[in-house]
């Protein structure tokens, strides 16, 4: 299963004038593609997004992330309107709430809290856009996962892109998967949500 896993490879699918954003998630071991991800947004968002494309990350937006196009959701990200800070919420397969994310003010380096459901922060992502590489860290400053462009395993080629990443949790996370879900989700949403040039 997707959220049993510790290692993602995830591409984006490129396409001329798109307005809403799919990546495909692999193994990186294998190569074999095990999910994706999609935004999911409606017409009049659409037509927003292309008027106003310069200021994407500031509309709502929804994310499906799916084993395959048969099964539900596996996890689901949902960005509300946004104007100074973005928040994020992540939505389980059972449509529970799991957590969210807020985006930082005043920062250079980039990044966003994480967030319980109760509102309490748990985690930190910190790191930069323009060297792609993040750090997930605990409120005491251990490290949960990262989130880069570095991979030297058998599909390190695929990384000739500059839409390309992977997202490795810790061991310890994958006994917990309600945290591993929020992780995989906060990975993603580095890209998909916050990156204003994505």
């Amino acid at each position: 299963m997707l959220l049993e896993r510790q290692t993602f490879l995830v591409k984006e699918q490129v396409a001329m004038f798109k307005l809403t954003d799919h990546y495909d998630i692999f193994d990186p071991e294998s190569g074999e593609q095990i999910g994706f991800a999609q935004e999911k947004i409606g017409g009049f968002a659409k037509a927003l997004r292309f008027i106003f494309s310069k200021y994407k990350t500031m509309f709502p937006t929804t994310v499906e992330i799916k084993e395959n196009d048969e099964s539900d959701p596996v996890i689901t990200i949902k960005r509300r309107f946004a104007v100074l800070r973005s928040q994020v919420d992540v939505i389980d397969q059972h449509e529970k709430c799991v957590g969210s994310f807020k985006s930082k003010l005043f920062t250079l380096s980039g990044g966003f809290t994480v967030h319980n459901p109760e509102g309490e922060q748990i985690a930190d992502v910190k790191g930069n856009w323009k060297g792609w590489d993040f750090q997930l860290l605990d409120m005491n400053g251990n490290e949960l996962g990262r989130v880069n462009k570095k991979w030297a395993g058998m599909m390190k080629e695929m990384f000739t892109s500059a839409d390309t990443y992977v997202i490795s949790l810790n061991e310890s996370v994958g006994s917990n998967p309600g945290l591993a879900a929020l992780l995989l989700a906060a990975g993603l949403a580095i890209d998909i949500v916050f990156n204003e040039n994505g």
